[in-house]
């Protein structure tokens, strides 16, 4: 027959390792819904450094002195604009697979790629409409070069300013070739560097942006 007393303590051990259970689920839960500390400064660190770095490459933009230089010039210029990007877009992947906040990083290597790349198109542009007046439907100037690089980017379609030589068309296809491959091959690219990073620190690649902390 069993005692009741012992029959009592097991009764009381279930029911505290039960409780202990259920606070466990629920503290794991919390922590899926709130990012802790550590994550939410990484994710406005990573916020803020994107929106500077965008910012600080506009402003290069506008401020350096971009005068007339021949077509040969400009492309020359364009080629070693592309090789910078590829570079720099090689080492923000090595950067993430060690970063301790892969997504984040691959966030911010996103966006610096993507600005630096719009804006050297925009350059390019700028630079053959001075040294080619009439390559466009009409006079360039930086911002219209640039909203003409985001009109092409975006593949929203000509209105207002289109290229007229063949010089300027070939520049086109070009950003249009290289923003495909930068929104298809690259991204993937970038994803693929988030999976390794991830793997290094023992997560799961298959965890949403926020799902866990990364402590």
């Amino acid at each position: 027959m069993n005692d009741p007393a012992v029959a009592r303590t097991e009764s009381a051990r279930l029911r505290q390792k039960q409780d202990q259970e259920q606070e466990q689920e629920q503290q794991e839960r919390e922590g899926r819904r709130r990012p802790h500390g550590p994550r939410r400064r990484a994710t406005a660190a990573v916020l803020v450094r994107a929106a500077l770095i965008a910012a600080g490459l506009v402003t290069v933009y506008y401020v350096l002195p971009l005068d007339g230089r021949s077509t040969t010039g400009t492309s020359a210029l364009l080629a070693c604009g592309l090789l910078l990007v590829l570079v720099i877009f090689w080492w923000e992947v090595r950067a993430i697979a060690t970063s301790p906040y892969p997504r984040l990083k691959a966030v911010e290597a996103l966006a610096a790629t993507l600005v630096l790349f719009l804006l050297l198109f925009a350059g390019t542009y700028y630079l053959l409409e001075h040294s080619t007046p009439g390559s466009f439907s009409e006079p360039l100037t930086k911002t219209d070069s640039l909203y003409f690089t985001l009109t092409t980017f975006t593949t929203v379609g000509y209105g207002d300013v289109v290229p007229r030589t063949q010089t300027g068309r070939v520049l086109t296809m070009v950003q249009m070739v290289g923003g495909l491959l930068l929104v298809g091959v690259a991204a993937r690219i970038l994803a693929g560097a988030v999976q390794a990073g991830l793997r290094r620190r023992g997560r799961e690649p298959s965890d949403d942006f926020t799902s866990r902390p990364e402590d």
